[in-house]
């Protein structure tokens, strides 16, 4: 009995110490890491927003929190790591409407081509009411924290066979999308073979002839340095794309309110410090891809706008119905 007694004894003052000492300067606790996933790489404006991110929320959690970024798919794919967020198993994730398109079709919204007028229509919509409202469908499907939205840039098409200016020049043509019904159902209307296929797979898919060109932003040109596997840009301008900055709602959960109230000033940090840079390299890139040997060509998009009727028509219902289109296009 008095041996119970002293073990008893024993364990509570151990215990005191360790909580004594915790509260000692010096003596540092155990942090909690924030893991936070995309598919550019390092030099992506993605990790300028996720480096912002991290900076606040070290300075203002004291330590007890630590941001770890993961670039280049390190976490896994797109859609793997939307998954991921989904259980529990990964914190934070920048996800674009195309890798989310699986988990919440009514985000095909943003997808559909020529949506948006110009960069301000863009920024006035997803921070209006409709972007808004999809960040909540956001948080329902995927059992997370909307946290906001990112810019992932104007996206032309390219490739390395025709130089594209009308959409008869798009036929046969092998152009890679995202999984996003709307994007292949677009790229089928204008007559090229949609092939959805992983953005890490793309450059190789080009060695090696899987796809002939695909659609992307003037910073995924030059960062992933698809100037060494294509030849032709054509400045279609269909599409501004969005990305979300998502956290799993069980990793937002354990956290105390303060820490919480740190993770949104972060966010919000993070989305304009992300938007600034990838509107500044993008400004800055025409003519180093030009030095790289690319060849840019304007288009007229009223052959482009027409061609893609169709795709308004058959996906309507599934984003929300033509008055919310027309919405989105009015504002």
């Amino acid at each position: 009995m008095k041996q119970t007694k002293l073990t008893t004894v024993l364990i509570v003052a151990i215990a005191f110490g360790f909580m004594f000492l915790s509260g000692i300067p010096g003596v540092e606790a155990k942090k909690v890491v924030i893991k936070c996933a995309h598919n550019g790489n390092a030099a992506h404006p993605y990790q300028k927003g996720y480096e912002k991110f991290k900076e606040i929320i070290e300075a203002r959690s004291n330590g007890e929190v630590e941001v770890q970024i993961f670039p280049n798919a390190q976490l896994g794919s797109e859609e793997e790591v939307n998954q991921m967020i989904k259980m529990g198993t990964v914190a934070v994730n920048t996800a674009s409407t195309g890798g989310l398109a699986d988990f919440v079709p009514e985000i095909e919204l943003f997808n559909l081509p020529f949506i948006f007028r110009d960069l301000d229509h863009f920024y006035k919509v997803v921070d209006g009411p409709v972007g808004k409202r999809i960040g909540k469908s956001i948080e329902d499907r995927l059992n997370c924290v909307f946290l906001g939205w990112w810019y992932s840039g104007i996206r032309n098409a390219w490739n390395n066979k025709v130089v594209i200016k009308s959409p008869a020049d798009l036929k046969g043509l092998k152009i890679r999308t995202m999984g996003s019904p709307i994007f292949v159902d677009t790229w089928n209307a204008l007559g090229a073979q949609a092939t959805p296929m992983a953005f890490g797979e793309l450059y190789t898919g080009l060695q090696q002839g899987v796809v002939d060109g695909a659609e992307c932003d003037m910073v995924d040109l030059w960062v992933e340095k698809f100037y060494e596997v294509t030849k032709y840009v054509s400045f279609t301008k269909h599409m501004f794309l969005a990305n979300v900055l998502i956290m799993s709602k069980k990793h937002y959960d354990k956290f105390s309110p303060g820490i919480q109230t740190a993770i949104w000033e972060a966010a919000e940090a993070a989305k304009m410090a992300e938007r600034k840079a990838l509107e500044d390299m993008t400004n800055s890139l025409q003519s180093q891809l030009e030095g790289k040997g690319l060849e840019f060509y304007n288009v007229d998009q009223k052959p482009f706008m027409d061609g893609v009727k169709g795709v308004y028509e058959k996906n309507a219902e599934k984003v929300g119905g033509m008055e919310l289109v027309e919405i989105v296009q009015n504002q």
